[in-house]
């Protein structure tokens, strides 16, 4: 058996590999333990990694579990792959957050990370708090791995590694606070703000594909041609169907419109009443119903859903294809990330989207044809995309800053840089025909990937001195400030978003769980409350409250210490 121990206590790439998969495998199996449906998640996997150090540090103190070389290289890699992926999955509703409704959420989302971080700093410049545990401390409470790593990025490049490892390990003792944390100040401002609560109402996303019929009844249309109105910027819209005395039509630019016909129009909500007035009269008919048998509405035409599998088509627009003149088909909607979108003659093309086709039978299949819809291609992710991008991540993220007063510059780091890249490349990657696609299942894969290597070795690394340091008093302290940061910031902006700006619970509670970064807590809203708000709020805040974080954790740290 001496192989054995020789493998497992020699430091060696291959024992680095064994323990840090070990931590990983037992979090990740202890992260489907559940109490009262609540699970810490990934979170075990911070835990264990805790231990491991711990255990290590007691059994031999002269020596670390995992040579240090090989720790640091393994958690700066997790950092890194997390954060990329990350950013390509958010970032193609990054830009588009920023439409009606997400301004406001986003807007609220913000006031929560202000607060939490000037709430900080006020405890470190009143009781004279360490600012490394705080910064620890403020990473823990927002349960946000990706601005500890960049805040310890910046104490390493400032040659202070020592006080990046006490902010690790103020993030292990108070990260599981701040994941149940949100949980309870929700539970709180719901019970609390309740009597405001039956004032407020839902709100759809106005922005997303809906369809209507209407009656042309209007005599400034009669006898013109579709192409006058279909583009003009006041009004989106794309005509699908035309019934005509009885017969189904299939609409193009030179249709002219007659009185008494109807129309099937594709549009958004806010359109709906512009719309009526324009074309005359509205009818009844709810075809949003996910139960309608579009191909049963006439013999000749048929609707199908295509799926974009062609790397070619990445990047064009709609009216780029010319399908209306080359095969005679309509496309009505566009289906990306569970969203449903306006067929727009200039909408930019993603691999991945399903597009609704309406024509003919054979001409739908000629489309799909060019389209791919090979669900096989999609299966395989574009690795170059992904070493590509995290390549030019870390260049962006070496990139220095300066800024006056600072006497160091500013640079995004391991973790701001990837992010960023990520971001750019998932929002406007096909504009310049970069296949940015990856399966929803290839890319949680990724961050699932790279955050267990983060958080197995941070938790080693921070385990070193977790005993002694949970002993001291400081450790009270840094509890006690985390329950802080934790329900002020959420507490405070609650109140602002149900009374005054008459939010929902459900989608302030997706808000405040995207701006604390907490998978976990939105996961309880989703079992408490009804409809997908609060999950749609979730993502609308989440990509730019994690950016700005990771990148106010380096600010601050080097405005600091300037």
């Amino acid at each position: 058996m001496d192989w054995l121990s020789e493998t497992l206590l020699s430091h060696t790439a291959i024992q680095a590999v064994i323990i840090i998969c070990l931590i990983c495998a037992l979090g990740l199996s202890l992260a489907r333990l559940r109490f009262r449906g609540i699970s810490l998640g990934i979170t075990y996997v911070f835990l264990i990694g805790i231990l491991a150090g711990a255990i290590g540090h007691q059994v031999n103190p002269d020596t670390k579990l995992i040579d240090p070389n090989m720790l640091d290289y393994a958690e700066s890699f997790g950092l890194v792959l997390f954060v990329y992926a990350l950013g390509l999955q958010v970032g193609p509703g990054f830009v588009s957050a920023f439409r009606r409704g997400g301004t406001s959420l986003n807007g609220l989302a913000l006031a929560v990370v202000g607060i939490g971080t000037l709430l900080a700093l006020a405890i470190v410049w009143l009781f004279g708090f360490p600012f490394p545990d705080m910064m620890g401390v403020l990473c823990g409470a927002t349960t946000n791995t990706p601005a500890l790593g960049a805040a310890q990025q910046a104490l390493k490049q400032l040659g202070m590694p020592d006080m990046a490892s006490t902010a690790a390990l103020a993030c292990a003792v108070t990260y599981p606070l701040g994941m149940v944390g949100v949980i309870f100040a929700l539970m709180i401002s719901k019970r609390s703000l309740r009597p405001f609560l039956r004032k407020t109402h839902e709100e759809g996303n106005k922005d997303e594909a809906f369809i209507a019929s209407f009656e042309v009844s209007n005599p400034a249309i009669f006898n013109k041609k579709l192409s006058e109105f279909t583009d003009t910027d006041h009004m989106r819209f794309t005509v699908t169907r035309l019934w005509r005395q009885g017969r189904v039509m299939l609409p193009d630019g030179d249709t002219e419109l007659h009185e008494g016909d109807r129309l099937l129009v594709v549009t958004s909500q806010r359109e709906l009443k512009s719309l009526t007035l324009f074309f005359g009269k509205r009818d009844n008919t709810d075809w949003n119903k996910n139960d309608i048998d579009w191909n049963n509405l006439d013999h000749k035409l048929v609707s199908e859903r295509i799926l974009i599998t062609q790397p070619r088509i990445n990047g064009k627009r709609i009216s780029q294809l010319n399908l209306r003149r080359r095969y005679g088909v309509n496309v009505s909607r566009v289906k990306r990330s569970d969203i449903q979108l306006v067929a727009r003659p200039d909408l930019i093309l993603r691999m991945g989207d399903r597009v609704t086709v309406v024509g003919t039978a054979e001409a739908v299949k000629r489309v799909a044809n060019e389209l791919g819809n090979t669900v096989k291609l999609l299966d395989e992710p574009n690795m170059v995309t992904i070493f590509i991008g995290i390549v030019l991540g870390l260049l962006v993220g070496s990139i220095p800053f300066f800024i006056p007063g600072m006497s160091y510059p500013v640079r995004l780091g391991l973790a701001g840089g990837p992010i960023i890249v990520g971001i750019l490349v998932g929002a406007f990657g096909p504009r310049v025909h970069m296949v940015a696609y990856t399966t929803s299942s290839a890319n949680l894969m990724l961050r699932s990937l790279g955050l267990s290597m983060y958080l197995g070795c941070l938790g080693i690394d921070a385990g070193t001195n977790f005993i002694d340091t949970v002993m001291q008093p400081v450790a009270l302290y840094w509890l006690l400030y985390a329950v802080v940061l934790t329900f002020v910031p959420v507490m405070i902006v609650a109140i602002v978003a149900i009374v005054v700006k008459q939010r929902t619970f459900a989608t302030t509670a997706g808000m405040l769980c995207g701006a604390m970064a907490n998978p976990i807590a939105l996961g309880y809203v989703n079992d408490t409350t009804e409809g997908d708000h609060a999950s749609i709020a979730y993502a609308t805040v989440y990509p730019l409250c994690m950016f700005v974080r990771v990148i106010i954790a380096q600010v601050v740290v080097m405005l600091w210490f300037s």
